[in-house]
């Protein structure tokens, strides 16, 4: 009997042990999804952690240094701008007006600092304005030979 209850009483111990430590590792790991308007109402509190920040870039805001390596350009969105400055060339389809997703920190200087950029796009697959029939495209090749 005392050898079931110590077997109980190690298995609750271990199981309480892995809880702990998953838990722990979650909440270190964890990256909030915020908009400018959610970031701009939290802007205390996440100061300095890794969140995501996602919105449109505000037209007429962007500035690529190919110098420096550096982008910056605004985030707006429902009447919130947030500056955002980041490091490393922009993806080939950046471009003002799309909706971005960044990730990085807010810092106190009320900027937030990316270390990641994606680019939102659809997931619609359209034929670009210039695709005529491609029999024609292939003409030339059949012909040639």
């Amino acid at each position: 009997m005392k050898k079931k209850v110590w077997r109980l009483v190690g298995l609750v111990v271990i199981a309480g042990a892995i809880t702990l430590l998953a838990a722990g590792g979650l909440n270190e790991n964890m990256v909030f999804f915020l908009t400018p308007v959610e970031l701009e109402e939290r802007a205390a509190d996440v100061i300095g952690q890794p969140i995501r920040l996602g919105a449109q870039v505000k037209p007429g805001s962007v500035d690529w240094n190919a110098d420096a390596a550096e982008l910056r350009f605004v985030l707006a969105e429902g009447g919130v701008e947030v500056p955002v400055r980041s490091t490393g060339a922009p993806p080939a389809m950046f471009q003002e007006g799309m909706g971005v997703v960044v990730e990085g920190t807010y810092g106190d200087d009320r900027v937030f600092h990316a270390t990641n950029l994606m680019v939102k796009h659809s997931n619609e697959y359209a034929p670009p304005d210039h695709a005529g029939d491609a029999s024609e495209a292939y003409k030339s090749l059949i012909e040639g030979t």
